[in-house]
């Protein structure tokens, strides 16, 4: 029973080993069946897929043919395009260059012909000059003959006529051009005049109407202005001169044109300075005192100024203008110190000439008076003062030779013309305007040097501190035309040779006397 049930188990064990066996076979063969129907579904995928992809890309390859064959047309038509333009301007140029070679032929021949012509013209002219030349040396023979002087001396008195014809012409263009420069001189004159106006104003302003007055320390200044400056406001309506106080160490400056106030307003505050008491009513005391003061300073200066040229009579009024001119300067000369000496020197050349001493004095001494009131007055001193000498009772005579010094009138008799010749003297006389007489003296020297180094100069004299060279010429040697040129001439050999300010004025003189006798 045992064995039977071990058999049983033996076989029951077999059995089971053989279904699983069996089982794990069929499950094997499903599996590779399975396998081999995804490895077939995996090939036929594979396949449609291939074929689409070959499919895509024969179309993108015929895309790209396509473009490319698009593209290369494109560029085929332009080139095309580009290469029949060039055939084009090729031809053109082949059409050109035929024409411009025809007409090269066509010039060869042209020129061929003239120089035919040419040299038969130049056979010609060797045949006549050979004739001329032959007839030119019988006319110098028969010339010669006739005249009596040699070809060269002819030549040299044809040159000579031919160089005096051109002096001759050009010292007439020189007249006109000067006459056109003269013009056009006067208008930049002006236009220059007014530049110089603008650019120093401000220099000679600060120069002419400015006084300083020294203080004894800074501390002077806070009295001078006052408590919120009423001190100053008196003092500037009391003397109509502004008090201008700034940083300068112990100084004052008084501004105005008015020379006569400026030197009140001066005076009167070194006294209120000195004084110490600085308040409205003193100063509009002091400035009324020193006012008064000055007023008989100047009516002194001019009954002075009158009473040394011995000449009386003179209004009142009139001798206060002539003391006012001690205040006045005029290029750093005084002009009261400059009229006494042209009423002086007027009257040291009337008395040469016979004529009335006490007249031309009179002139010399008011000449400049209108400078006194130039500041107030529109117009030129001379003008001005012609005008205020009439006012007070002046002979027409004392017009006018004030108002002809500077020539603003023509003038017409012999004193005005003395007083213009003493107004030049007393103004260029060396010191009277800062120049040294050494540097004066030598630019004359120089000036009549120069003059006389040229033909035809008879005598030459440099006048008005050299301002002015007067050049006499002879009348024989140098006619009215020369004359033009030898004054440029001479002007500019002082511009090369000197050196000077401002301008020198240069005179030629010419005189043509006949003088005759009558006999019996």
């Amino acid at each position: 029973m045992n064995t039977y049930n071990v058999l049983l188990s033996i076989l029951g064990f077999v059995l089971g080993f053989a279904f699983a066996y069996w089982i794990k076979l069929r499950a094997i063969s499903q599996g590779l069946k399975d396998a081999e129907e995804k490895a077939l579904q995996l090939i036929e995928d594979a396949k449609n897929r291939s074929e689409t992809l070959v499919k895509e890309t024969k179309l993108e390859a015929k895309d790209r043919l396509f473009k490319m064959k698009s593209e290369f047309d494109a560029e085929t038509r332009e080139t095309r395009f580009e290469l029949k333009k060039q055939e084009k301007r090729l031809i053109q140029k082949e059409e050109n260059l035929d024409k411009k070679h025809d007409q090269f032929e066509r010039r060869e021949r042209d020129i061929s012909i003239i120089e035919k012509k040419i040299q038969k013209r130049e056979k010609l002219i060797e045949k006549n000059e050979l004739k001329y030349s032959d007839l030119i040396d019988e006319q110098k023979k028969q010339l010669e003959k006739i005249s009596g002087l040699t070809t060269e001396q002819a030549k040299e008195l044809l040159i000579k006529t031919m160089e005096n014809e051109a002096k001759y012409d050009a010292a007439k263009l020189i007249k006109k051009r000067l006459t056109e420069a003269t013009e056009e001189a006067d208008k930049k004159a002006r236009k220059i005049i007014a530049t110089a106006i603008q650019r120093y104003a401000g220099d000679f302003v600060a120069e002419r109407t400015v006084s300083v007055v020294q203080l004894p320390s800074d501390e002077m200044k806070g009295r001078i202005i006052g408590r919120e400056g009423r001190n100053i406001r008196a003092f500037e309506a009391a003397t109509g001169i502004d008090l201008i106080i700034d940083d300068t160490p112990e100084a004052v400056i008084l501004s105005g044109f008015n020379p006569v106030r400026r030197e009140i307003a001066r005076l009167a505050l070194i006294k209120l300075i000195t004084d110490g008491r600085i308040h409205p009513a003193r100063i509009e005391d002091v400035v009324k005192r020193v006012g008064q003061e000055v007023d008989e300073t100047i009516k002194e200066a001019g009954e002075q100024a009158a009473f040394d040229l011995g000449v009386h009579g003179i209004n009142n009024e009139l001798i206060k203008y002539i003391g006012r001119l001690k205040y006045r300067t005029s290029y750093a000369q005084n002009v009261l110190q400059h009229s006494i000496e042209v009423g002086a020197l007027t009257g040291i050349m009337a008395a040469e000439l016979g004529l009335n001493i006490k007249l031309a004095k009179r002139m010399g001494l008011l000449h400049d008076i209108g400078k006194a009131i130039d500041h107030e007055v529109e117009g030129a001193h001379a003008v001005i003062g012609s005008k205020l000498a009439q006012k007070y009772g002046e002979s027409p005579q004392v017009v006018h030779a004030i108002a002809a010094h500077h020539e603003d009138v023509p003038p017409v008799s012999v004193y005005d013309l003395l007083v213009q010749a003493a107004d030049g003297l007393s103004g260029a006389r060396p010191g009277a305007r800062k120049e040294l007489l050494e540097n004066y003296i030598k630019r004359l020297e120089d000036l009549e040097k120069i003059a006389n180094s040229f033909k035809g100069v008879a005598n030459s004299y440099a006048i008005q501190a050299g301002r002015e060279l007067r050049v006499i010429v002879e009348g024989n040697v140098v006619n009215d035309d020369r004359s033009v040129l030898l004054s440029r001439e001479i002007a500019k050999k002082i511009e090369d040779s000197l050196t000077f300010p401002g301008q020198i004025k240069v005179i030629v003189i010419r005189e043509t006397r006949s003088v005759e006798y009558a006999n019996k």
